[in-house]
């Protein structure tokens, strides 16, 4: 298995995002690019393999979306955040993959550098996090032992009761990235924020 395969990306976009006001994953960054695209391009300079999970019914004929990324659109999305892992966790269970790192389409500025960083870490019985600043953030990458814990997860709920149940497995990683912490909630956190830098068409270097 290669090393870009060794973990699989899954981005989660399928939010209401009822506190943006309007659908954000089109909301425009400072250099046009819309904040899923951007999501997207980062996560790709990384992952060979991404699945993008989608509601029912949203168009995406007009984002322009790298060509590694497959898309899952689930009816479960209307469950919540637990109900849309899950079910895109169910949708890789023949994935070859150790692990998979669950991306989210708000999160931009996480840099490829540090995706590669958390990759090197990842393991099949492991479960590995990003920490910046003493805080916790995204994205998490699960080793294939705990994708059938994953696909029982439901309602709005993440993943966090999980990585409180396996703290023997779990593998924080100190990166210097404020990027981890930075999502997008409503219109103001994208006051002052830069755009996200473009990645490099070179993939980041793996230990």
């Amino acid at each position: 298995m290669n090393s870009e395969t060794k973990v699989v990306g899954l981005m989660l976009a399928a939010g209401r995002a009822s506190r943006f006001g309007a659908d954000k994953r089109r909301a425009r960054l400072a250099d046009g690019r819309t904040l899923l695209e951007a999501s997207l391009e980062n996560a790709a300079a990384v992952f060979d393999d991404l699945l993008l999970v989608l509601r029912d019914g949203d168009r995406i004929d007009d984002l322009r979306l790298p060509p590694q990324v497959r898309v899952l659109h689930t009816p479960l999305a209307e469950r919540g955040l637990g109900a849309s892992l899950a079910a895109g966790v169910a949708a890789l269970s023949t994935h070859p993959a150790e692990a998979l790192a669950v991306l989210l389409g708000d999160m931009p500025w996480v840099r490829p550098d540090t995706c590669a960083r958390l990759i090197a870490e990842a393991d099949a019985a492991r479960i590995v996090q990003p920490c910046h600043d003493g805080r916790p953030g995204h994205p998490v990458l699960f080793g294939r032992a705990f994708w059938p814990a994953l696909c029982e997860l439901d309602g709005d709920e993440g993943a966090r009761g999980l990585i409180r149940s396996y703290t023997d497995c779990y593998r924080p990683v100190v990166v210097d990235d404020p990027g981890i912490l930075l999502d997008v909630d409503r219109p103001a956190d994208l006051d002052g924020r830069p755009a996200p830098a473009v990645p490099s068409t070179h993939r980041p270097a793996r230990s």
